[in-house]
């Protein structure tokens, strides 16, 4: 399949059948569970057209819900975390870079789960909790396993030589895989609260590094059969869930959506191509391959199977879409800058937002499906997204170009990135610590 939209193309305005709004009286509160990868960019999902990966489970969602073509977020993962369980902006939270990241409170800044809990929601975090202050408990996730860093797998590994568990330390046994025991901890969870209404945050250890053997790995393989191994092992993953879904009868009761957290790493992006063409940028990346994210939402009976949205969306939406969906209050005195998906994903009438907004450090543009402008004013006609992007001039005569510019110009000075809270890191928006590794690495060579 190639980057294009299949079956059934979904706007903001387009009202759904009626078996849809009778499916949603029946999913009131529905189950949430969100599935977030980790350096995993379009390029690498069957179902957007990748070259080289064959993911049946993530497509088999596609196929039973809606694609998303232009969904956004922050092209590290830090900053996209904490976007996505705020639905704030980083120039709101202060979350702008890895560093900056983990400094905001829970006195300062509402996530996800404190908002679904006043609604009846039974929370559960597992998997990666990344460069995010404190711990899950303190954001008001009732139950939660966390690992340190990234690419957690096996107890060779230091950082995976034990887990936390409900804040606990627990030693992570010889051939035992963590992947695995997260796995098993989001089936007990959804088995146990099958009767009311829960949210589960389910934030994988895969794709991102170390890139080593899964349980299913032939011995001796090279690295990049090992890469492939690892995406299929997550792909396995998916599948495993919806299967207990099934078991459980809840899968018509449960909105699941998957979502990377931010692009291919560079290291592999060359070989994450869609129709042998080379996505522009990767992770940490202002171009496409930095923030466009595979987006897939299924709910069975509510959403139509095979439909896909080119709707700008990024992962600020979540926030408040979840809350509708809960039937749960936002924040009080608290500027929440997602769009609810909600409606559409009812079928009900609703305009779409016009634009995305995306932030990492000093760094920001807002983008529409045919244009992008970036805080220094450079406007890029986007008509051959996400392989490439090209500078319009700045004395341009092209009258949609000119109307462009003004409407995307006019977003930005309502937002006013500028007027929030200033990052002082490194303008990559890297890890302080990592960029003094390697500019000292480039010295020694």
């Amino acid at each position: 399949m190639k980057f294009i939209p299949s079956l059934i193309l979904l706007t903001g305005l387009l009202a759904i059948s009626t078996a849809g709004h009778a499916a949603n009286t029946a999913a009131d509160k529905p189950n949430i569970i969100f599935i977030l990868a980790d350096d995993y960019g379009v390029g690498e999902v069957g179902c957007y057209g990748a070259d080289n990966y064959q993911t049946p489970n993530i497509d088999r969602l596609a196929q039973q819900g809606l694609r998303y073509t232009n969904a956004y977020t922050v092209p590290l993962c830090g900053p996209s975390r904490a976007q996505l369980l705020t639905g704030r902006y980083p120039f709101r939270t202060g979350a702008t870079n890895q560093d900056a990241t983990g400094q905001f409170t829970p006195a300062a800044e509402t996530m996800m789960p404190k908002v679904l809990r006043q609604a009846g929601y039974v929370t559960a975090a597992i998997g990666k909790w990344g460069q995010l202050p404190l711990g899950p408990a303190e954001f008001g996730f009732d139950r939660h396993l966390k690992f340190q860093g990234s690419g957690a797998y096996w107890n060779t590994q230091k950082k995976a030589e034990t887990y936390e568990l409900d804040g606990k330390k627990v030693p992570l046994r010889d051939k035992e895989y963590l992947p695995d025991i997260m796995h098993r901890m989001a089936v007990d969870f959804i088995t146990e609260n099958r009767s009311r209404p829960f949210y589960l945050y389910y934030s994988l250890s895969h794709v991102h590094t170390d890139i080593l053997p899964t349980p299913d790995s032939v011995p001796g393989s090279k690295e990049q059969t090992l890469y492939d191994d690892n995406v299929r092992y997550m792909d396995k993953l998916v599948g495993q869930l919806l299967t207990e879904l099934d078991r459980l009868k809840l899968r018509e009761k449960t909105v699941i959506v998957f979502m990377g957290d931010n692009g291919t790493t560079n290291g592999r992006a060359d070989r994450a191509t869609i129709g042998g063409r080379r996505l522009a940028g990767a992770k940490g990346s202002m171009l496409e391959g930095g923030g466009l994210e595979p987006t897939i939402v299924s709910w069975p009976g509510v959403i139509p199977a095979g439909s896909v949205s080119r709707d700008m969306v990024d992962s600020s939406d979540f926030f408040p879409t979840f809350a509708e969906l809960a039937g749960a209050k936002l924040p009080e005195k608290t500027i929440i800058d997602g769009h609810s998906l909600a409606p559409q994903w009812r079928g009900q009438k609703s305009l779409p937002r016009s634009w995305a907004f995306n932030q990492l450090a000093r760094n920001w543009y807002v983008r529409e499906t045919g244009w992008k402008l970036n805080q220094s004013g450079e406007l890029y006609d986007m008509s051959d997204a996400p392989f490439s992007e090209k500078l319009v001039p700045a004395d341009t005569k092209d009258p949609a170009a000119i109307a462009a510019r003004t409407r995307l110009q006019a977003a930005l000075t309502q937002l006013n990135p500028a007027g929030g809270i200033v990052d002082t890191g490194d303008p990559s928006g890297r890890h302080a610590s990592n960029v003094k590794k390697r500019e000292s690495n480039k010295k020694e060579n």
